[in-house]
């Protein structure tokens, strides 16, 4: 009774089947090892809206054993170099839009070894250089819609880092096959009805519409927003952030291309508006674009139109999909023998694209740290529920970065959204730290912090933050050093631009040749 041999995943999707593959891989279930199940519902489909990704799903499929050129043919899958952020910092003016980049590759000299951003602050990279396109060369190539490699590059390997832009219908029934034929996990087609607990709280089974009751030692709730297991029968509540974070209802279309040959962009576009902004991510075949937004500052009939407008004449005729929110997180993730992954878990607005990260970095944790006693439940759950709070907490943070800091008062949803009295004090604290302090290395010591000190120099830099370090310039005494790093940035610019082939032109030949698996 003490073993714990029998994994119950409770929902598809991309939650439920990414954390099945993890699971069954690390914990050799086609081989005998721990059993893995996943109990799907036939009559609840996904969100479908989860479409853009961070680099360490490449590292994950790649563990898995899944081919990153069958995985880009079936999921209509195109490359993702970074995040172009457009009127964030001011509205636009007499029709001209200001925006930056948060690109995935790190500083090119990286900020870890030798920061280039006092000598970029101090004037060294030139004037009106900013800080993305002077410390970084893929901000330049995503400006020109360069690939990240190229077709002889091998699979998952790169000559920029990159993650992806996906069909988020596709890539859940895609695991499914994967998982189910290779990984062997044992999939069940039904709606679960009830939960079974023992005595001392702990899950021991549960009911459905279609079959016998289905019993296990653990089990991954993977309900969404709905969260069966750990809050309809472990009674775990969910902390709200819409004191921090104030967008609750996404409006979401699928654009057709004008043509077959209109450039993919290499990047996804965030662009602010009045009361929220709108997601822009190019596939092969269409744009999957959205508004998230306050229903307190506007309408959903002008919120409609705001998309409609922004995604231009081939949305004419687009259905749009009205999609609640529900922004927060559990007071645990993990409770006896139940962890909650995904939307069951927490949710942020999809900013960063932090929702699929943070599922494959919940299901990597679990597998790795997989108890198989019941006596090893206690102190797995403590690391656990310790991390994922953190890792929670420092993604608040960052997302309300980009609001707290624009310089935008233009409507009452901005001026709501940069009152300081919103932001989490421990932002707050880095804040008024970085005001005469270059954020270094020594501000993020925890080692599984989700968005770390190259990502908040960009967003922090390209928002046009002050950070005021006149009165210790003698002690960036490498301008040289800098200097010559600047210009290597340049001239390596110049060189990959022409090596590498542009977006479209690669994800075409992905798609008909493959990559190279060597």
């Amino acid at each position: 009774m003490n073993a714990i041999d029998h994994v119950v995943i409770v929902g598809g999707g991309t939650a439920g089947w990414l954390s099945a593959s993890i699971l069954a891989k690390q914990l050799n279930t086609a081989n005998g090892g721990v059993k893995v199940t996943v109990i799907e519902s036939p009559d609840i489909p996904i969100i479908g809206v989860g479409e853009g990704t961070w680099p360490t799903l490449r590292g994950t499929l790649q563990r898995l054993g899944i081919s990153e050129s069958d995985f880009m043919r079936e999921c209509d899958v195109t490359f993702k170099q970074g995040s172009e952020f457009v009127d964030w910092r001011i509205p636009p003016s007499d029709g001209k839009h200001e925006s930056y980049y948060h690109p995935l590759s790190a500083v090119f000299h990286a900020a870890y070894d030798f920061n280039l951003a006092p000598y970029w602050l101090l004037g060294h990279a030139g004037e009106n250089v900013g800080y993305d396109l002077a410390v970084a060369t893929q901000s330049r190539l995503c400006q020109m819609g360069i690939a990240p490699k190229l077709i002889t590059t091998p699979e998952y390997a790169a000559v920029q880092n990159y993650a992806y832009h996906l069909n988020a219908n596709k890539f859940a029934p895609f695991l499914t096959k994967f998982a189910t034929s290779n990984l062997g996990v044992n999939h069940i087609s039904a709606n679960v009805v009830g939960v079974s607990t023992d005595d001392e709280g702990f899950v021991t089974a549960l009911q459905t519409d279609r079959t016998e009751p289905v019993e296990a030692d653990f089990f991954v709730d993977c309900t969404g927003s709905r969260a069966l297991v750990m809050e309809g029968a472990l009674g775990v509540k969910w902390k709200g952030i819409d004191h921090i974070l104030f967008n609750d209802t996404a409006m979401a279309m699928q654009v057709p291309y004008a043509d077959d040959a209109t450039p993919v962009k290499t990047h996804t576009i965030s662009t602010a508006h009045d009361a929220g902004w709108t997601w822009d991510i190019g596939l092969p075949n269409r744009r999957g674009t959205g508004y998230v937004y306050s229903s307190a500052h506007t309408t959903d009939e002008e919120a409609e139109q705001t998309l409609r407008n922004y995604a231009g004449d081939m949305a004419k005729d687009i259905d749009v999909r009205k999609i609640p929110l529900k922004l927060g997180y559990r007071e645990k993730f993990w409770h006896k023998n139940c962890v909650a992954i995904g939307m069951s878990a927490a949710f942020i607005e999809p900013l960063e694209a932090s929702a699929i990260f943070l599922v494959d970095a919940a299901a990597n944790m679990l597998a790795d740290q997989f108890p198989r006693a019941r006596d090893e439940l206690e102190l797995i759950e403590k690391k656990y529920n310790t991390t994922f709070s953190l890792r929670w907490d420092k993604s608040v943070d960052f997302v309300k970065l980009h609001y707290c800091i624009s310089q935008r008062r233009d409507t009452d949803y901005w001026v709501l959204n940069t009152d300081l009295s919103s932001a989490p004090d421990s932002l707050m604290e880095r804040l008024e730290h970085w005001k005469s302090h270059v954020p270094s290395k020594y501000d993020f010591d925890y080692a599984y912090e989700p968005f770390v000190l190259d990502s908040y120099l960009y967003v922090l830099y390209g928002m046009g933050f002050k950070t005021n370090i006149d009165n210790k310039a003698e002690v960036y005494a490498d301008v040289g050093r800098a200097r010559k790093a600047f210009g290597e940035i340049e001239k390596l610019t110049a060189a990959m631009a022409k090596q590498l082939p542009a977006q479209r032109e690669l994800c075409e030949k992905v798609y008909k040749y493959g990559m190279s698996k060597v």
